[in-house]
């Protein structure tokens, strides 16, 4: 079945940037729609950036639309999330998502059926 495994998470300071990775396997037709999503302890995970894997088309959540871009890499065995003036906000595990079936909101957890390890952002001010 699908694997996900993200990489990339560290510390950076608020204004940096970083971009976590996200290599997938398994079925392309298990992963129509991918996404990443952000929790934190206590909090609800929630949706940061998804992208339609056969269209290119991609939605973002209010709060980070302008500073983060989710891409695929050609073959769309890799995801990525370039994130740039970043904010203690930011700060979470960021999991990466995948889905055969594009029902549902882009930016809600309960739309994915695969999901990785998650990788640390924690962005200081």
């Amino acid at each position: 079945q699908v694997q996900l495994v993200e990489s990339g998470g560290g510390p950076v300071e608020a204004v940096g940037s970083l971009r976590v990775s996200c290599a997938a396997s398994g079925t392309s037709y298990s992963r129509k729609r991918m996404g990443w999503f952000r929790q934190s302890p206590g909090k609800e995970r929630v949706g940061v950036a998804a992208i339609y894997s056969g269209e290119g088309r991609t939605v973002y959540a209010d709060s980070v639309k302008g500073r983060f871009t989710i891409a695929q890499d050609n073959a769309k065995t890799t995801l990525f999330l370039q994130m740039n003036s970043l904010k203690p906000e930011d700060t979470g595990t960021y999991y990466c998502a995948a889905t055969g079936v594009i029902g549902g909101g882009p930016l809600t957890k309960e739309s994915y059926n695969y999901w990785g390890q998650g990788t640390q952002v924690t962005v200081s001010s």
